[in-house]
Protein backbone atom coordinates (compact mmCIF):
# COMPACT_ATOMS: atom_id res chain seq x y z
CA UNK A 1 0.00 0.00 0.00
CA UNK A 2 1.19 3.38 -0.74
CA UNK A 3 0.45 6.00 1.63
CA UNK A 4 2.63 8.71 -0.27
CA UNK A 5 0.48 8.30 -3.46
CA UNK A 6 -1.79 11.49 -2.45
CA UNK A 7 0.94 13.37 -1.84
CA UNK A 8 2.72 12.10 -5.03
CA UNK A 9 -0.73 13.35 -6.99
CA UNK A 10 -0.68 16.95 -4.86
CA UNK A 11 3.27 17.47 -6.30
CA UNK A 12 1.71 16.91 -10.28
CA UNK A 13 -0.91 19.78 -9.23
CA UNK A 14 -4.15 17.42 -8.51
CA UNK A 15 -5.83 17.76 -4.85
CA UNK A 16 -7.40 14.59 -3.98
CA UNK A 17 -10.77 15.09 -2.16
CA UNK A 18 -13.02 12.46 -0.14
CA UNK A 19 -16.70 12.61 -2.01
CA UNK A 20 -17.71 11.12 1.25
CA UNK A 21 -18.61 12.13 5.25
CA UNK A 22 -20.69 10.46 7.99
CA UNK A 23 -20.08 11.14 11.27
CA UNK A 24 -18.20 7.79 12.35
CA UNK A 25 -15.30 8.69 10.30
CA UNK A 26 -15.19 12.55 11.81
CA UNK A 27 -15.19 11.17 15.58
CA UNK A 28 -13.42 7.91 14.68
CA UNK A 29 -10.06 9.71 13.55
CA UNK A 30 -10.52 7.83 10.08
CA UNK A 31 -10.72 11.34 8.44
CA UNK A 32 -7.83 13.03 10.40
CA UNK A 33 -5.75 9.86 9.12
CA UNK A 34 -6.41 10.25 5.66
CA UNK A 35 -5.31 14.09 5.84
CA UNK A 36 -2.45 12.95 7.35
CA UNK A 37 -1.94 10.79 4.56
CA UNK A 38 -2.30 14.01 2.06
CA UNK A 39 -6.01 14.07 1.57
CA UNK A 40 -7.02 17.67 0.87
CA UNK A 41 -10.61 18.09 1.10
CA UNK A 42 -14.22 16.54 1.28
CA UNK A 43 -17.27 16.75 -0.37
CA UNK A 44 -21.28 15.85 0.16
CA UNK A 45 -24.28 15.67 -1.51
CA UNK A 46 -28.27 14.57 -0.13
CA UNK A 47 -26.87 10.68 -1.10
CA UNK A 48 -24.12 10.87 1.10
CA UNK A 49 -25.90 12.43 4.00
CA UNK A 50 -29.33 9.80 3.20
CA UNK A 51 -26.53 6.74 3.69
CA UNK A 52 -24.59 8.46 6.91
CA UNK A 53 -28.06 9.08 8.61
CA UNK A 54 -30.52 6.73 7.42
CA UNK A 55 -28.63 3.74 7.27
CA UNK A 56 -26.65 4.19 10.87
CA UNK A 57 -27.28 4.78 14.38
CA UNK A 58 -24.63 7.47 15.16
CA UNK A 59 -27.74 10.56 14.83
CA UNK A 60 -30.49 8.61 16.25
CA UNK A 61 -29.97 10.20 19.65
CA UNK A 62 -29.72 13.82 18.78
CA UNK A 63 -32.64 12.97 16.07
CA UNK A 64 -34.64 11.88 19.34
CA UNK A 65 -33.52 14.99 21.72
CA UNK A 66 -33.92 17.69 18.78
CA UNK A 67 -37.77 16.00 18.01
CA UNK A 68 -38.21 16.28 21.68
CA UNK A 69 -38.04 20.06 21.45
CA UNK A 70 -40.59 20.30 18.50
CA UNK A 71 -37.73 20.60 15.89
CA UNK A 72 -39.64 19.85 12.52
CA UNK A 73 -37.91 17.07 10.43
CA UNK A 74 -36.49 19.81 8.02
CA UNK A 75 -35.15 21.48 10.98
CA UNK A 76 -33.31 18.37 12.26
CA UNK A 77 -31.53 17.51 8.74
CA UNK A 78 -30.57 21.08 8.81
CA UNK A 79 -28.64 20.54 12.23
CA UNK A 80 -27.85 17.59 11.58
CA UNK A 81 -25.40 18.44 8.21
CA UNK A 82 -24.54 21.73 9.49
CA UNK A 83 -22.55 20.24 12.62
CA UNK A 84 -21.06 17.96 10.48
CA UNK A 85 -19.94 20.04 8.15
CA UNK A 86 -18.58 22.18 10.60
CA UNK A 87 -16.78 19.31 12.49
CA UNK A 88 -15.26 18.81 9.24
CA UNK A 89 -14.40 21.91 8.33
CA UNK A 90 -12.63 22.42 11.68
CA UNK A 91 -10.88 19.09 10.94
CA UNK A 92 -9.51 20.53 7.91
CA UNK A 93 -8.88 23.73 8.57
CA UNK A 94 -4.90 23.32 9.17
CA UNK A 95 -5.11 22.11 5.63
CA UNK A 96 -6.75 25.26 4.33
CA UNK A 97 -4.33 27.28 6.11
CA UNK A 98 -1.29 25.09 4.57
CA UNK A 99 -2.28 25.38 1.37
CA UNK A 100 -3.11 29.19 1.64
CA UNK A 101 -6.43 28.76 1.28
CA UNK A 102 -6.36 26.52 -2.24
CA UNK A 103 -7.94 23.30 -0.54
CA UNK A 104 -9.18 22.27 3.10
CA UNK A 105 -13.04 22.64 1.96
CA UNK A 106 -16.22 20.48 2.80
CA UNK A 107 -18.90 21.01 0.64
CA UNK A 108 -22.30 21.35 1.87
CA UNK A 109 -25.32 20.86 -1.07
CA UNK A 110 -28.09 23.58 -0.87
CA UNK A 111 -31.56 21.98 -0.57
CA UNK A 112 -31.91 19.79 -4.00
CA UNK A 113 -35.74 20.75 -4.15
CA UNK A 114 -34.62 24.57 -4.80
CA UNK A 115 -32.25 23.87 -7.83
CA UNK A 116 -34.56 25.02 -10.18
CA UNK A 117 -35.53 28.48 -8.05
CA UNK A 118 -32.80 30.99 -8.41
CA UNK A 119 -34.19 33.37 -5.59
CA UNK A 120 -34.84 30.44 -2.96
CA UNK A 121 -31.64 28.67 -4.13
CA UNK A 122 -29.57 32.15 -3.64
CA UNK A 123 -31.29 32.66 -0.02
CA UNK A 124 -30.74 29.06 0.99
CA UNK A 125 -27.25 29.66 -0.03
CA UNK A 126 -26.58 33.20 2.30
CA UNK A 127 -28.96 31.53 4.95
CA UNK A 128 -26.24 27.79 5.02
CA UNK A 129 -23.41 30.93 4.71
CA UNK A 130 -24.18 32.49 7.87
CA UNK A 131 -25.58 29.26 10.10
CA UNK A 132 -22.15 27.34 8.77
CA UNK A 133 -19.77 30.12 9.69
CA UNK A 134 -16.81 28.11 8.52
CA UNK A 135 -14.57 30.19 5.87
CA UNK A 136 -13.20 26.79 4.19
CA UNK A 137 -16.63 25.87 3.43
CA UNK A 138 -18.41 25.86 -0.45
CA UNK A 139 -21.83 25.58 -0.95
CA UNK A 140 -23.12 23.15 -3.99
CA UNK A 141 -25.72 24.35 -6.48
CA UNK A 142 -26.04 22.94 -9.52
CA UNK A 143 -25.45 23.81 -12.74
CA UNK A 144 -29.15 24.55 -14.14
CA UNK A 145 -30.01 27.74 -16.26
CA UNK A 146 -31.87 29.04 -12.89
CA UNK A 147 -28.45 27.95 -10.11
CA UNK A 148 -26.26 29.73 -13.10
CA UNK A 149 -27.68 33.09 -11.67
CA UNK A 150 -27.61 32.17 -8.03
CA UNK A 151 -24.48 31.26 -8.60
CA UNK A 152 -23.02 35.00 -10.26
CA UNK A 153 -25.14 36.11 -7.18
CA UNK A 154 -23.47 34.44 -4.63
CA UNK A 155 -20.03 34.74 -5.76
CA UNK A 156 -20.89 38.56 -5.69
CA UNK A 157 -21.32 38.34 -2.24
CA UNK A 158 -18.05 36.34 -1.52
CA UNK A 159 -19.49 32.85 -1.00
CA UNK A 160 -17.69 29.93 -1.98
CA UNK A 161 -19.23 27.83 -4.27
CA UNK A 162 -18.82 24.39 -5.89
CA UNK A 163 -21.02 23.74 -8.59
CA UNK A 164 -22.22 20.72 -8.81
CA UNK A 165 -23.64 18.62 -12.04
CA UNK A 166 -21.58 19.42 -14.69
CA UNK A 167 -21.92 17.24 -17.85
CA UNK A 168 -21.37 19.37 -20.70
CA UNK A 169 -18.65 21.46 -21.92
CA UNK A 170 -21.56 23.90 -22.41
CA UNK A 171 -22.72 23.53 -18.97
CA UNK A 172 -19.47 24.08 -18.03
CA UNK A 173 -18.66 27.24 -20.12
CA UNK A 174 -21.68 28.80 -18.75
CA UNK A 175 -20.61 28.21 -14.99
CA UNK A 176 -16.80 29.27 -15.40
CA UNK A 177 -18.47 33.10 -17.14
CA UNK A 178 -20.84 33.32 -14.49
CA UNK A 179 -17.71 32.71 -12.13
CA UNK A 180 -16.06 35.76 -13.76
CA UNK A 181 -19.17 37.85 -13.93
CA UNK A 182 -19.41 37.41 -9.88
CA UNK A 183 -16.05 37.85 -9.53
CA UNK A 184 -16.24 41.36 -11.55
CA UNK A 185 -19.26 42.33 -9.42
CA UNK A 186 -17.26 41.47 -6.48
CA UNK A 187 -14.50 44.14 -7.41
CA UNK A 188 -16.70 46.70 -8.46
CA UNK A 189 -18.09 46.64 -5.21
CA UNK A 190 -14.43 46.81 -3.49
CA UNK A 191 -14.75 42.86 -2.21
CA UNK A 192 -11.68 41.06 -1.07
CA UNK A 193 -11.07 38.71 -4.59
CA UNK A 194 -8.73 36.63 -2.50
CA UNK A 195 -11.24 34.69 -0.28
CA UNK A 196 -13.32 33.44 -2.73
CA UNK A 197 -12.39 30.04 -4.07
CA UNK A 198 -14.69 28.00 -6.48
CA UNK A 199 -14.47 24.51 -8.40
CA UNK A 200 -16.54 23.07 -10.84
CA UNK A 201 -17.54 19.52 -10.34
CA UNK A 202 -17.85 17.47 -13.74
CA UNK A 203 -19.73 14.58 -13.62
CA UNK A 204 -17.66 11.13 -15.24
CA UNK A 205 -18.74 7.80 -14.86
CA UNK A 206 -22.52 8.45 -14.81
CA UNK A 207 -21.77 9.63 -18.72
CA UNK A 208 -19.77 6.31 -19.61
CA UNK A 209 -22.48 4.05 -17.92
CA UNK A 210 -25.29 5.71 -20.72
CA UNK A 211 -23.19 5.88 -23.75
CA UNK A 212 -21.70 2.45 -23.02
CA UNK A 213 -25.23 1.31 -22.68
CA UNK A 214 -26.11 3.24 -26.29
CA UNK A 215 -23.16 2.07 -27.87
CA UNK A 216 -24.35 -1.81 -26.98
CA UNK A 217 -27.54 -1.23 -28.86
CA UNK A 218 -25.99 -0.14 -31.67
CA UNK A 219 -23.42 -3.04 -32.30
CA UNK A 220 -20.63 -0.44 -31.25
CA UNK A 221 -18.70 -2.03 -28.37
CA UNK A 222 -15.12 -0.76 -29.88
CA UNK A 223 -16.22 2.75 -29.05
CA UNK A 224 -17.11 1.69 -25.36
CA UNK A 225 -14.94 3.49 -22.61
CA UNK A 226 -13.76 6.18 -24.03
CA UNK A 227 -16.44 8.92 -24.15
CA UNK A 228 -16.50 10.18 -20.22
CA UNK A 229 -12.52 10.87 -20.21
CA UNK A 230 -12.73 12.53 -24.06
CA UNK A 231 -15.70 14.56 -22.29
CA UNK A 232 -13.60 15.83 -19.35
CA UNK A 233 -11.03 16.43 -21.60
CA UNK A 234 -12.47 18.48 -23.96
CA UNK A 235 -13.54 20.52 -20.88
CA UNK A 236 -10.39 20.65 -19.27
CA UNK A 237 -8.86 22.21 -22.76
CA UNK A 238 -11.60 24.89 -22.45
CA UNK A 239 -11.16 25.40 -18.55
CA UNK A 240 -7.14 26.11 -19.42
CA UNK A 241 -8.33 29.01 -22.67
CA UNK A 242 -10.52 30.23 -20.22
CA UNK A 243 -7.97 30.77 -17.48
CA UNK A 244 -5.26 32.19 -19.83
CA UNK A 245 -8.03 34.78 -21.34
CA UNK A 246 -7.46 38.28 -20.76
CA UNK A 247 -10.47 38.20 -18.91
CA UNK A 248 -9.86 36.35 -16.40
CA UNK A 249 -6.05 37.44 -16.33
CA UNK A 250 -7.46 41.29 -15.00
CA UNK A 251 -9.48 39.46 -12.43
CA UNK A 252 -6.14 37.32 -11.57
CA UNK A 253 -4.12 40.60 -10.93
CA UNK A 254 -6.34 41.76 -8.66
CA UNK A 255 -6.40 38.50 -6.72
CA UNK A 256 -8.76 36.16 -8.03
CA UNK A 257 -8.47 32.67 -7.64
CA UNK A 258 -8.74 29.97 -10.52
CA UNK A 259 -11.93 28.02 -10.24
CA UNK A 260 -10.31 24.28 -10.48
CA UNK A 261 -12.14 22.09 -12.65
CA UNK A 262 -13.01 19.15 -10.11
CA UNK A 263 -14.10 15.37 -11.73
CA UNK A 264 -16.64 13.88 -9.50
CA UNK A 265 -18.75 10.98 -10.00
CA UNK A 266 -15.10 9.37 -10.67
CA UNK A 267 -16.13 5.18 -8.72
CA UNK A 268 -16.10 2.87 -11.48
CA UNK A 269 -19.53 1.32 -12.44
CA UNK A 270 -18.13 -0.94 -15.39
CA UNK A 271 -16.16 -4.17 -13.74
CA UNK A 272 -14.73 -4.41 -17.08
CA UNK A 273 -12.78 -1.12 -16.48
CA UNK A 274 -9.78 -0.83 -13.96
CA UNK A 275 -11.19 0.27 -10.71
CA UNK A 276 -9.29 3.25 -10.48
CA UNK A 277 -9.86 4.43 -13.96
CA UNK A 278 -11.36 7.88 -13.30
CA UNK A 279 -8.22 8.54 -11.24
CA UNK A 280 -5.16 7.69 -13.39
CA UNK A 281 -6.92 8.84 -16.76
CA UNK A 282 -8.10 12.49 -15.50
CA UNK A 283 -4.61 13.37 -13.68
CA UNK A 284 -3.86 16.99 -14.58
CA UNK A 285 -2.29 20.03 -12.76
CA UNK A 286 -5.04 22.41 -11.36
CA UNK A 287 -7.85 20.00 -11.23
CA UNK A 288 -9.21 18.23 -8.05
CA UNK A 289 -10.50 14.35 -7.83
CA UNK A 290 -13.08 13.85 -5.39
CA UNK A 291 -13.11 9.52 -4.77
CA UNK A 292 -15.56 7.66 -2.86
CA UNK A 293 -14.27 5.92 -0.39
CA UNK A 294 -13.72 2.55 -1.51
CA UNK A 295 -12.25 4.32 -4.78
CA UNK A 296 -9.89 6.36 -2.90
CA UNK A 297 -8.39 3.04 -1.14
CA UNK A 298 -8.19 1.40 -4.06
CA UNK A 299 -6.66 4.36 -5.47
CA UNK A 300 -3.57 4.45 -2.45
CA UNK A 301 -3.52 0.55 -2.72
CA UNK A 302 -2.68 0.04 -5.92
CA UNK A 303 -2.92 3.63 -7.95
CA UNK A 304 0.21 5.47 -9.73
CA UNK A 305 0.57 9.20 -10.12
CA UNK A 306 1.30 10.23 -13.66
CA UNK A 307 -0.25 13.14 -15.66
CA UNK A 308 -2.94 11.86 -17.78
CA UNK A 309 -4.00 15.14 -19.18
CA UNK A 310 -3.14 17.82 -21.16
CA UNK A 311 -4.45 20.85 -23.77
CA UNK A 312 -4.71 18.64 -26.86
CA UNK A 313 -8.21 17.77 -27.10
CA UNK A 314 -8.11 17.31 -30.54
CA UNK A 315 -8.18 13.31 -29.69
CA UNK A 316 -11.31 13.41 -27.40
CA UNK A 317 -13.23 15.72 -30.52
CA UNK A 318 -12.31 12.66 -32.75
CA UNK A 319 -13.71 10.18 -30.55
CA UNK A 320 -17.05 12.82 -30.43
CA UNK A 321 -17.57 12.54 -33.66
CA UNK A 322 -17.31 8.81 -33.99
CA UNK A 323 -19.68 8.62 -31.44
CA UNK A 324 -21.96 11.04 -32.80
CA UNK A 325 -21.73 9.06 -36.36
CA UNK A 326 -22.99 6.16 -34.17
CA UNK A 327 -25.96 7.51 -33.84
CA UNK A 328 -25.31 8.92 -29.95
CA UNK A 329 -26.12 12.49 -29.78
CA UNK A 330 -23.97 13.77 -26.63
CA UNK A 331 -26.18 16.50 -26.32
CA UNK A 332 -29.44 14.02 -25.61
CA UNK A 333 -27.03 12.13 -23.23
CA UNK A 334 -26.09 15.39 -21.34
CA UNK A 335 -29.54 16.73 -20.81
CA UNK A 336 -30.76 13.34 -19.74
CA UNK A 337 -28.29 12.68 -17.42
CA UNK A 338 -28.39 16.45 -15.32
CA UNK A 339 -32.59 15.75 -15.31
CA UNK A 340 -31.65 12.18 -13.79
CA UNK A 341 -29.07 13.48 -11.38
CA UNK A 342 -31.28 16.54 -9.95
CA UNK A 343 -34.09 13.69 -9.64
CA UNK A 344 -31.77 11.45 -7.57
CA UNK A 345 -30.91 13.80 -5.02
CA UNK A 346 -34.29 15.11 -4.78
CA UNK A 347 -35.09 11.44 -3.90
CA UNK A 348 -32.06 10.90 -1.63
CA UNK A 349 -33.52 13.80 0.02
CA UNK A 350 -37.12 13.26 0.31
CA UNK A 351 -36.19 9.40 1.64
CA UNK A 352 -33.54 10.78 4.20
CA UNK A 353 -36.34 13.29 5.58
CA UNK A 354 -38.62 10.14 5.88
CA UNK A 355 -36.22 8.25 7.83
CA UNK A 356 -35.57 11.30 10.23
CA UNK A 357 -39.47 11.58 10.74
CA UNK A 358 -39.27 7.41 11.40
CA UNK A 359 -36.40 7.56 14.06
CA UNK A 360 -37.77 10.73 15.30
CA UNK A 361 -40.88 8.75 16.43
Amino acid sequence: MNNEIIKELDNLGQSLWLDFISRDIIQNGELEKLIKSGLMGVTSNPSIFHNAIAKSNDYDNEIKELASKGSSVEDIYDELTVRDIQEAADILKPVYEKTAERDGYISLELNPLLAEDTEKTLSEGIRLHEKVNRENVMFKVPATDEGIVAIEELISRGICVNITLIFSPEQYRKTAEAYIRGLKRLADNKGDLTKVHSVASVFVSRIESMVDDLLEERGREDLMGQAAVANSEIIYSIYRGIENSPEFQELFRKGANLQRVLWASTGTKNSAYSDIKYVTELIAPDTVNTLPYDTLKKFIDHGVAKLALDTDDSKANEIFRDLEAAGVSMNDVFNVLLKKGLTAFEDAYRELLDSIKSKAE
